[in-house]
């Protein structure tokens, strides 16, 4: 029954997130919330490790997730289930994509997503951060903010720093 739960929840997140592996955040915010499969600090966690990990960050977040729940069947069929829909969907649009390119209802039906994409993942960062909030991530967000507007950097100088100040960050919380 756990395998069809998660067959389902993860073919809805393939089938209605939009805007890359960040798009399914609300979706996956949604699970953790009412499924209880794993908590708001393991699914920051998720994140964390799908976001450093090779390939799309929402498979690798739907991989994780299925892991958590059910194992490694749980981990295969959440995979799955979250790329069956994108698969289906190119096949189709593929088919039409050179009819309705220049069609002024889908370019603008495109444009409207981007924001309302972004809104929602501005929304569930936002509760994320509320209930994960520490000093020493406030400190390094802050820092990090000053940092980049003072001095242009290399993005890979800030993913080291908060991978630093993350694995800081885990320690402290261990001793707690």
């Amino acid at each position: 029954m756990i395998y069809w739960e998660l067959f389902k929840e993860f073919f809805h997140i393939g089938l209605f997130s939009y805007g890359g592996g960040y798009g399914t955040l609300p979706f996956l915010y949604h699970i953790a919330e009412n499924k209880g499969w794993y908590t708001v600090e393991q699914l920051t966690n998720m994140i964390a490790v799908s976001s450093v990990t090779p390939g799309p960050v929402g498979i690798n977040v739907a991989t994780y997730a299925g892991f958590v729940t059910s194992g490694l069947l749980g981990s295969l069929i959440a995979t799955t289930a979250v790329i069956l829909p994108s698969f289906f969907m190119i096949l189709i649009i593929y088919r039409l994509l050179d009819k309705f390119r220049t069609n002024p209802y889908v370019r603008s039906v495109i444009y409207m997503l981007k924001p309302t994409s972004c809104g929602l993942l501005a929304a569930v960062g936002i509760e994320m951060f509320i209930e994960n909030i520490n000093l020493l991530g406030m400190l390094l967000l802050v820092g990090l903010f000053v940092a980049g507007m003072t001095e242009k950097r290399s993005p890979m100088f800030y993913l080291g720093v908060s991978a630093f100040a993350g694995i800081v960050a885990g320690f402290f919380h261990l001793i707690d």
